[in-house]
Formats: structure tokens, C-alpha cells, sequence
């Protein structure tokens, strides 16, 4: 539809929007009537996150659904992708925990395909976004805290354990931007006063998920990343810090020896 292009980024841009005349472009191209432009600029204008307004977002190339009340994919995620794709191979057992929408195990699954793929989320919201996405490529979804969500049959099995766990501390959480602190949930960006809490669990019991010689890559930060890598090596599993610059994002990558 056509829409003055020129208002519409003047307008995003007064209200902060640093991206103001990409997102009017994607606002522009997914109403289907100046009425519904009109009522998402608002939402926008209001601050909503603006996957949620349009309800999906890119990333690694595919346009995953997202649904209010879930976490939004970072750009920064890929690096999951990017670094868990040379980890699998035809009939690789592949688990997305804490998948939120489930991007991660929907992108690995697009660059290969023959891959079988779980996912599992805490979240009630995310379930079911991640439902949308995971289980039109044949993946299966599952609620419950970390491993607790997971089929019985699995432990022993996972090739490749990828995990955007939160791991913003406590205390940082309240200088996030407000798109994100206002509406993504607390579960999924609350990592703890260290940030890194979520990560000590995962540790723990990967060891017990993990096939012999299996990959688990979590995503941290810079910052962070020293913490991660203890949480892991205490678990007895061998770690590598990993980093994504096209996307700038930092994983650490760790291998089972059982």
C-alpha cells in the first residue's frame, strides 16, 4: 500500500525509533489498509516492540512468527545458528531449550533439513508461538522448566543442545529499553544477579541430555562468558568460547567426553 513515507519515519523517529525508516518500510508493507497502518504506527508510537506489532521477525533469513508477550529473536542469536549448524548432520537429535519462539531450532533446521528437532520453553506464550514455527518443519514442542519439559527417551541422545537462556542480571534489567522490559517476559531476560543462573542449571544436568561426544553452544555475552565457561567445565563438559562478528554475538560452545 502506498502511505506517506517521508511522515511516517518523521513520526517513528520523534518517538526514538533509532531504525526509523526500516521500520516504516516493514510497517508499510504488512498493513493491507491505511486504517491498520495507522493502528500498528500507534502501537509502535507506544512502544511496543515492533515484531510483535507486525507479528514476525527476521532472522537468519526466514520470517518467524511472534506473538505479544514473548521474547523477541536477536540478531545476536545467529550465532547459535551459525556455529551449531557444523555440528549436525542427517538424523542429528537437535534441542532448542528456551526457545521462545523457537527461531534458533527453526534456522537450523532450514539449512538442514533431515535434522530431528525438540523445543521447549517455561512459558506458557512462548509454547504456543514457538508451536507456529516449530512444528510446520516436523519439530515437536514441549512446556516445563529446562529439562523437566523434555521426553524421557531423550536423555542420552541430544547431538546438539542450543539455549538462549536469560542472562542480563537482575540489576540490569531496568536499564534495558522499555520495548523490552515492558513487554517481553521477566523469565526470559532475568538471568540472575550474576546473570548467569539459568546457566549453572543448564550445566548441571546436561551432562545426563547430551549423547557421547554431543555439543551444547549458549548464548552469554562478553562480560559474562568467563562465568558461563565455569558453569560448564564444573559439569565436566570441555568448553570453547565462540563469537559471531557479522552479528556480534558470543556463545560458549562445550562438548560431553562421556
Amino acid at each position: 500500500m502506498t502511505t506517506d513515507a517521508a511522515e511516517l519515519t518523521r513520526r517513528l523517529r520523534a518517538a526514538g525509533c533509532v531504525f526509523a525508516e526500516d521500520e516504516a518500510r516493514v510497517l508499510s508493507s504488512s498493513a493491507t489498509s491505511a486504517d491498520e497502518l495507522e493502528s500498528m504506527v500507534l502501537r509502535r508510537l507506544a512502544g511496543e516492540p515492533l515484531e510483535v506489532v507486525v507479528g514476525w521477525a527476521e532472522f537468519c533469513g526466514l520470517r518467524v512468527a511472534v506473538e505479544p508477550g514473548v521474547f523477541v529473536p536477536r540478531t545476536r542469536s545467529a550465532v547459535l545458528v551459525e556455529h551449531g549448524e557444523r555440528l549436525v548432520a542427517p538424523g542429528s537429535v537437535v534441542v532448542d531449550l528456551c526457545c521462545g519462539t523457537g527461531a534458533v531450532g527453526v534456522a537450523l533446521h532450514n539449512l538442514q533439513p533431515e535434522i530431528e528437532l525438540y523445543a521447549s520453553d517455561v512459558d506458557p506464550a512462548a509454547v504456543r508461538c514457538a508451536r507456529r514455527n516449530v512444528e510446520p518443519v516436523g519439530g515437536r514442542v514441549f512446556i516445563g522448566d529446562l529439562f523437566e519439559a523434555l521426553p524421557d527417551d531423550l536423555r542420552g541422545r541430544v547431538d546438539l543442545l542450543v539455549v538462549n537462556a536469560p542472562y542480563v542480571p537482575t540489576d540490569a534489567i531496568a536499564l534495558m529499553p522499555p520495548e523490552a522490559r515492558d513487554h517481553e517476559p521477566l523469565t526470559a531476560l532475568d538471568g540472575g544477579v550474576d546473570g548467569v543462573d539459568l546457566h549453572r542449571r543448564v550445566a548441571a544436568d546436561a551432562p545426563h541430555w547430551l549423547a557421547p561426544g554431543g555439543h551444547l553452544i549458549v548464548e552469554t555475552s562478553p562480560r559474562q562468558s568467563g562465568l558461563t565457561v565455569a558453569a560448564l567445565e564444573r559439569a565436566g563438559l570441555t568448553t570453547e568460547i565462540v563469537r559471531s562478528e557479522d552479528v556480534d554475538g558470543t556463545a560458549v560452545r562445550a562438548t560431553s567426553t562421556g
